[in-house]
């Protein structure tokens, strides 16, 4: 998988932080994640990809920053994992997946409602297949996140 593949999904999660909740998140390197990998998550956000490419992307924060991100969303404070914080984060990754099928036109992509897992150290269940987990983190004054993707092309190109 190139990066320019990933690019689209990169900008997205810049635009939307910086737009949305002023915040401007720093890309740090990005890493192969491995499936099951131990991690220090409360909360995901995910969205499926299917059409020409298959996979998902994930958006992963600690409690602290999604109360954070929440509170200037409902523009009031919030200091645990509620309701709202799930449906926050299921609307950023939401935002984040449907700017980034801007940038990948050329394929005819697909993507799923948002779903949410939570919970101290909870796991995704990433696809099969053999196609990379590409992981990138973000930093931010208010913490770090990760953005995770997988695609696997159905048709020849990516």
């Amino acid at each position: 998988m190139s990066i320019k593949y990933i690019n689209p999904f990169i900008e997205a999660t810049i635009y939307v932080f910086s737009k949305l909740f002023y915040i401007q998140p720093k890309v740090l390197t990005p890493y192969l994640l491995t499936k099951g990998e131990a991690h220090e998550w409360d909360i995901s956000g995910i969205i499926g990809i299917a059409g020409e490419a298959k996979g998902m992307v994930v958006i992963s924060f600690r409690e602290f920053f999604t109360t954070i991100l929440t509170s200037r969303l409902l523009n009031r404070e919030v200091k645990s994992i509620t309701d709202e914080v799930v449906d926050a984060v299921g609307e950023i990754i939401n935002i984040i997946a449907g700017n980034a099928k801007k940038g990948l036109e050329e394929y005819k992509l697909l993507i799923s409602l948002p779903s949410i897992v939570q919970g101290k150290n909870h796991q995704i269940r990433w696809p099969s297949g053999n196609a990379p987990i590409i992981c990138v983190p973000f930093e931010t004054s208010h913490g770090v996140f990760n953005l995770s993707i997988t695609l696997e092309c159905i048709i020849t190109g990516l």
